[in-house]
């Protein structure tokens, strides 16, 4: 395993974030693996080496945090890993129960801070903008929890250069504590991040840790894409964020570099990600403990200039997707 700092904050993470969405109740997703059955997955990322955990209060409605703030308890030395959360989406229908004002905010962390049982969440992160919340509210509420120790740093996810540009501006006119990162939609399949938010991300210092670096599986299953898993049977999202005809031309250029390689294709597809200047760590979701062996590897595999050019030569333009 490799570590870096996650942007230019002090914070030391490993190039592998573990995401746990996939571990929490199967009432909430039928894919989604209960605590038992997720254990054995925290045990072996931290015998890898990986040190970077993602979590959000709304995955399996908060039993995804409890069982992370468990797991890493059993088997992590928590003063050396990195646990990462997320606000925004509401955990139910009733008032005050979603968004990024200061009543939601505070109350949303002080509810992850008792799930994850810790004192302080190492990375507290807006899952989306709020459209209906100024953003100095919102960027006060977080420094404020800075201050009192119930976070160390924040970060935003999924937003147009525009709201992350504005955020930054507004931290720096305030004095109040800024983004260290940037939680997006990047990968293979879909590369529109490149055009300003990753030069916005690198201008300003900020980690990038993308969600979905195998698109759902897709880049994951190359050779397969008929065969469904559990999790794409039943995931509408991956249809609503893949359905572009040059996808098919993408998945083959990887399979190609991936048998010459001798390399499973997720491996190649998280080592041309790791390779992007603005990248950090991908977030990468494991339901077999085959697939964090697989992750790891590709830290270690570094492609060529002209594997990295058929990778990403039959690319075309795509909707803007990711960000509701």
């Amino acid at each position: 395993m490799e570590y870096t700092h996650l942007g230019r904050s002090g914070l030391t993470v490993s190039r592998i974030c573990l995401g746990c969405m996939s571990y929490g109740s199967s009432k909430w997703r039928p894919y989604v693996l209960d605590e038992e059955a997720a254990q054995p997955f925290f045990r072996t990322a931290v015998e890898l080496g990986i040190t970077f955990f993602d979590t959000a209060d709304m995955y399996s409605v908060g039993a995804s945090e409890e069982v992370t703030g468990r797991a890493l308890k059993k088997f992590a030395k928590l003063d050396e890993v990195v646990i990462a959360t997320k606000v925004f989406f509401p955990m139910n229908d009733r008032p005050n129960m979603g968004g990024l004002s200061r009543k939601h905010i505070q109350q949303a962390c002080e509810a992850s801070l008792r799930r994850l049982g810790v004192e302080t969440i190492d990375l507290y992160q807006i899952h989306r903008f709020d459209p209906l919340t100024p953003i100095e509210e919102t960027l006060a509420a977080l420094d404020d929890l800075v201050h009192q120790g119930k976070i160390r740093y924040f970060g935003a996810s999924s937003a147009y250069a525009w709201q992350l540009a504005r955020a930054l501006a507004a931290s720096e006119r305030h004095g109040w504590a800024r983004f260290i990162s940037m939680q997006n939609h990047y990968n293979l399949l879909y590369r529109e991040e490149e055009r300003e938010v990753l030069p916005l991300c690198q201008a300003e210092g900020l980690g990038v840790i993308p969600w979905s670096p195998l698109a759902r599986g897709l880049l994951a299953r190359a050779k397969a894409q008929s065969g469904a898993t559990l999790r794409s049977g039943s995931d509408a999202f991956a249809r609503e964020l893949y359905d572009a005809p040059s996808d098919a031309e993408v998945i083959a250029a990887l399979q190609q570099v991936a048998d010459a390689r001798g390399a499973a294709p997720a491996e190649v597809a998280l080592a041309w990600l790791l390779a992007q200047p603005a990248v950090t760590a991908p977030i990468v979701g494991a339901s077999k403990l085959a697939h964090l062996e697989t992750a790891v590897r590709a830290v270690s595999l570094k492609l060529s200039d002209e594997e990295r050019r058929l990778l990403e030569a039959p690319y075309q333009p795509h909707a803007i997707r990711g960000h509701s």
